[in-house]
């Protein structure tokens, strides 16, 4: 099974070394002043809310060619909510402040200029006592044999020093 999974990481990674017969067509580079970019409303689930009327909006920076990342301004009102992070996500608080609870229990309190990690595929718990802007960077997680290849090769080559990331 192992070795099935090699291969497969392996049979992916050269699949990506193959140009596409369409080449996507992106704009090289993206930018916004955030006062500037459009917010659209983006409603959270309503049996995720936990307290209040959370009110959340979000306005979409830039979604990467291969549409695996992206970049948004999001934004959100008092309220208390279970959140279900399904991409990896970065956030940075750029106004207000948050209380975050992970599913293993732990606490933190974000403020302006703080920056987070989220791991893909985990609940946290939001109070927002009176409001919250952020910018998030997300990116959908590699399927496990790809993502195992990636982490064998950077053993090979020594890269270490990513905490166990997928360096290019």
């Amino acid at each position: 099974m192992a070795l099935k999974m090699m291969l497969a990481g392996a049979a992916a990674m050269m699949l990506r070394q193959i140009p596409l017969a369409v080449p996507v067509e992106q704009t090289p580079v993206v930018s916004h002043a955030l006062d500037a970019l459009p917010m659209e409303p983006a409603p959270i689930e309503p049996s995720w809310i936990l307290a209040g009327e959370p009110m959340a909006r979000v306005g979409l920076h830039s979604r990467s060619g291969d549409d695996a990342a992206s970049t948004a301004v999001w934004d959100c009102t008092a309220g208390e909510f279970r959140w279900f992070f399904d991409w990896d996500e970065t956030v940075m608080i750029l106004e207000g402040e948050v209380h975050v609870t992970a599913q293993d229990g732990s606490e933190r309190t974000l403020r302006q200029g703080d920056i987070a990690y989220f791991a893909g595929k985990t609940w946290a718990t939001w109070r927002i006592d009176t409001y919250v802007r952020k910018i998030a960077f997300c990116r959908k997680r590699l399927p496990a044999p790809v993502a195992l290849a990636y982490q064998l090769r950077n053993m090979l080559r020594g890269d270490r020093g990513s905490q166990g990331g997928l360096a290019a």
